[in-house]
């Protein structure tokens, strides 16, 4: 993608990233020099199958992991050479995870789950972190919801929980691992239009998916393969979800 098509701040930036794992007496090279800009307010989808590196390279946008060697600033803050701990706070400050699992407390409620990113904020206090997580929380439409535990939710309530909890610390970047992996069809496209949502709203989000179909609804998409970069696209035709949402058939009782 050419910088010129995206004057926003540049908030994610991969300057030839390479990681490389020894596994025995070989060397894997799950990436082989990625190199990329994500401007503040893209929706972009990062997409490949099973080995392309998607997963490695999300384990470094998320400061879960360094580079072999090249250089990952996020939100202009170099990663490569930090410690765990202060990668740790990084990702606490600047991150929303987003998981195909929800990844959420068992018998805890939904305000509870979201407000948990805050407790490692000291600038809030306890009231201050309920109002936060509130706020989340009606932003994803599950004002009425504040006090339903995981097992009281459908999954896709959960994601938006999990959503909301990413949401919560206003991150410079929501960061999105297969999350309507778990979902079914009119589930998955209920999530979608939240995203689109976010996304309109001037959030900055990264969707890791094998679904090259969410491609179509993102406002860009990082192909890999082999732990390299295939293609890297704008999409000038954004499909809307809400629309495909419309034309599914309504939900059978069972």
């Amino acid at each position: 993608m050419k910088e010129e098509e995206n004057k926003n701040k540049v908030v994610i930036e991969l300057d030839n990233v390479k990681r490389y794992f020894h596994v025995g007496s070989e060397v894997v090279k799950a990436l082989r020099g990625v190199s990329f800009k994500i401007h503040e307010g893209e929706f972009v989808t990062i997409q490949g199958t099973s080995g392309s590196g998607k997963s490695t390279l999300l384990n470094q946008l998320g400061c879960l992991d360094t580079p072999t060697s090249g250089e990952y600033y996020l939100d202009g803050v170099a990663v490569r050479k930090m410690s765990k701990s202060q990668r740790a706070h990084l990702r606490n400050r600047k991150i929303g995870f987003i998981f195909q699992n929800y990844n959420l407390l068992a018998n805890t409620t939904a305000v509870e789950n979201v407000e948990l990113p805050l407790m490692y904020n000291n600038k809030y206090n306890s009231k201050q972190r309920r109002e936060a997580a509130i706020k989340a929380l009606e932003a994803v439409g599950l004002g009425d919801r504040l006090n339903h535990k995981s097992n009281q939710m459908s999954g896709g309530q959960m994601q938006r929980v999990a959503i909301a909890r990413a949401l919560v610390n206003n991150p410079a970047v929501l960061l999105a691992d297969e999350a309507t992996g778990n979902l079914d069809t009119r589930t998955s496209f209920e999530v979608l239009v939240l995203f689109q949502e976010l996304y309109k709203k001037g959030h900055t989000i990264i969707f890791v998916t094998h679904n090259p179909e969410i491609a179509e609804y993102s406002s860009r998409n990082i192909n890999l393969r082999d732990g390299k970069i295939r293609e890297d696209t704008i999409n000038h035709n954004i499909k809307s979800a809400a629309e495909a949402l419309a034309l599914l058939p309504a939900p059978q009782d069972d």
